[in-house]
């Protein structure tokens, strides 16, 4: 199939290659410059690009997220390839900062549905972001239960079309470097949809500008910059062994002494 898909793109290639020397060369031909005539297909290339992006917005955003988390932080991965390369998964990872999702999705390879705050979902601007990823919003089962129900169809939903989705057990952002308690959400998934789990960790992000270790995240001076963070993954849990206690545990070893 790669091999197929190679041959075709190749193919493709060479048409389009033959048909912009035709265009070109009609161009020259009716007296136009060189310069013109690579300005008109820079115009192209842009009217193109916008279509495609049009088309496959998530992926547009993920590359933008690549390039914000590779400039702002110098990024370890390991163990990555635990996470499987097709089929559905759950990815469970411990709440440092505001920065977290990001980072996971700018280095998962595949697109990873997130479940997050309703309340931060709802953020004016950056709802566009959020709906483009297609973000998954929660609330409390006793702020809102219904909302709570809906986040969960939909990640059954998910799982059932062979999609990653993430959560973070914790439920909120750690006020003092470590991980809070995992609650019984993941379990909840889990028995629904039985499908793998894969721990993950995020190490190095206290301290940083979206962490609240000086305080509300973001109201302080940045204190460091493009410093060094690890993403960490473990093999995946099989949902027959799944609780939120042994995943907080595998959590826990994957950051050691990192916070």
């Amino acid at each position: 199939f790669r091999s197929r898909a190679i041959a075709a793109n190749n193919i493709l290639n060479s048409l389009f290659m033959v048909a912009s020397a035709v265009f070109a060369a009609v161009l020259a031909g009716m007296g136009v410059s060189i310069p013109s005539v690579l300005l008109v297909a820079a115009l192209l290339n842009l009217l193109v690009a916008a279509y495609i992006y049009s088309l496959l917005p998530e992926f547009m955003m993920r590359f933008l997220v690549w390039i914000a988390t590779h400039t702002l932080y110098r990024i370890r991965h390991e163990g990555l390839e635990h996470i499987p390369e097709e089929g559905p998964c759950v990815l469970v990872c411990n709440h440092v900062s505001f920065m977290d999702a990001l980072i996971l999705a700018g280095a998962v390879r595949r697109p990873v549905r997130f479940v997050m705050d309703h309340n931060i979902f709802k953020v004016p601007l950056l709802n566009f972001v959020f709906r483009t990823a297609r973000a998954i919003p929660i609330a409390p089962a006793k702020e809102d239960p219904q909302a709570k129900a809906r986040a969960f169809d939909a990640v059954a939903a998910a799982l059932a079309e062979g999609e990653v989705v993430c959560i973070f057990p914790e439920g909120k952002i750690t006020y003092d470097g470590q991980i809070n308690p995992f609650k019984s959400g993941i379990e909840e998934i889990v028995a629904r949809t039985p499908v793998p789990v894969v721990p993950m960790a995020l190490c190095g992000m206290w301290g940083s500008f979206f962490s609240r270790r000086y305080g509300p995240a973001m109201l302080s001076w940045p204190r460091r910059a493009w410093s060094r963070i690890a993403l960490k993954a473990a093999a995946p849990v099989p949902a027959a062994q799944v609780s939120a206690a042994g995943l907080q545990q595998a959590v826990s070893q994957l950051r050691g002494n990192w916070q």
